[in-house]
């Protein structure tokens, strides 16, 4: 098997791909429904197909796929963490948790990141690599297989930025979106970005009515720049600017994510200049109770300092909620997944 991987095309790249192996258009849908629906990594599976054509395809593509190399579950039982191998040995986390309204998968976009934000154990040693749309989607594909329940909802917030990982991860969204691939919503979707300015507006310009969510964590520039570097190429104005561009043109309120973080930006006049910042914005502010990373040395601000922030969000007019917690006995809450292992074999 080698060539393209089918499933980081879209279905008219897929329908450009048979004309150009001489084959009818519709065997790009019945491919489709093959790997992006049963997710079928093998062309013999196929049954559909002639036999010529899958012997072909066998020498011209492949159909992805990815293998769960380890597995864990929280004491709770209402989340998963996967660790994922791909196909170059390389591996990333992902997390599947159990809510009242289904189930989310939560995948990774890149091998490591570049962004290099204080709170986060994705960031540490990197970015190795981008994934591919393909094995984006893989990812959500494992999870569903191996829990044997329909994923109904999707958050780009593992390891890495998908907005600096833009084209593959549009790509992915029309996948995982479509009729032919796993039909889920956008309204289920959310993507986390640390504020890659540029690319809000241009994931505004497609007009998906997804989530955004902006991992914002201090309410003014000096700060930020220390907890998110990223802020000194794109600060706070330019970024409220964006948000305010991407409301208005999907129609969809922005959700900011607040770590609350002792002594840093925890006080109550930091959540007067939050409730500043984001007039005028349709949003809601959802405080994380900060999850360690070994490697860092922020603390968790305490209860009562959490209470607080929320009730002068809350006298300021601005919808607030504090996270619920999952899967921190596991690290696989926010902020804690990271590349931690790499295999030798993948098959």
């Amino acid at each position: 098997m080698g060539g393209v991987n089918l499933k980081d095309l879209t279905l008219p790249e897929l329908e450009e791909f048979f004309s150009d192996l001489g084959e009818p258009p519709y065997r790009a849908r019945q491919v489709a429904d093959w790997i992006f629906k049963k997710g079928a990594t093998a062309f013999s599976a196929m049954t559909n197909l002639p036999a010529g054509l899958r012997d072909r395809l066998d020498q011209v593509a492949g159909a992805g796929g990815v293998k769960i190399i380890k597995k864990q579950v929280s004491g709770r039982g209402d989340t998963a963490k996967y660790l994922i191998g791909l196909s170059d040995g390389q591996a990333v986390e992902a997390v599947l948790m159990a809510h009242s309204y289904g189930r989310s998968a939560c995948v990774s976009t890149q091998v490591g990141c570049r962004m290099g934000c204080s709170l986060c154990a994705s960031t540490l040693g990197g970015l190795t690599r981008n994934l591919s749309a393909g094995e984006i989607y893989d990812q959500v594909l494992a999870i569903q297989k191996d829990s044997g329940r329909r994923v109904s909802h999707v958050v780009l917030m593992g390891s890495g930025e998908p907005l600096d990982n833009y084209e593959n991860t549009v790509k992915f969204l029309i996948n995982v979106n479509a009729a032919y691939g796993l039909n889920i919503g956008f309204r289920h979707i959310t993507l986390s970005t640390c504020g890659v300015e540029p690319r809000i507006r241009d994931l505004a310009d497609l007009g998906f009515p997804l989530t955004l969510a902006l991992s914002l964590h201090a309410p003014e520039d000096g700060l930020r720049d220390r907890i998110i570097p990223l802020n000194r190429k794109y600060p706070l104005a330019g970024l409220m600017e964006a948000c305010r561009y991407y409301s208005s043109r999907t129609g969809r309120r922005i959700t900011f994510e607040y770590a609350l973080l002792a002594g840093m930006n925890d006080s109550p006049s930091q959540a007067g200049k939050l409730a500043r910042l984001v007039r005028g914005i349709p949003c809601h502010v959802n405080l994380i109770p900060y999850n360690p990373v070994r490697e860092r040395s922020f603390r968790r601000s305490p209860p009562g300092a959490v209470q607080r922030f929320r009730e002068a969000l809350e006298k300021a007019g601005v919808e607030v909620t504090v996270r619920r917690e999952l899967g921190a006995d596991i690290d696989a809450a926010c902020g804690q997944l990271r590349r931690r292992a790499m295999f030798s074999d993948p098959e």
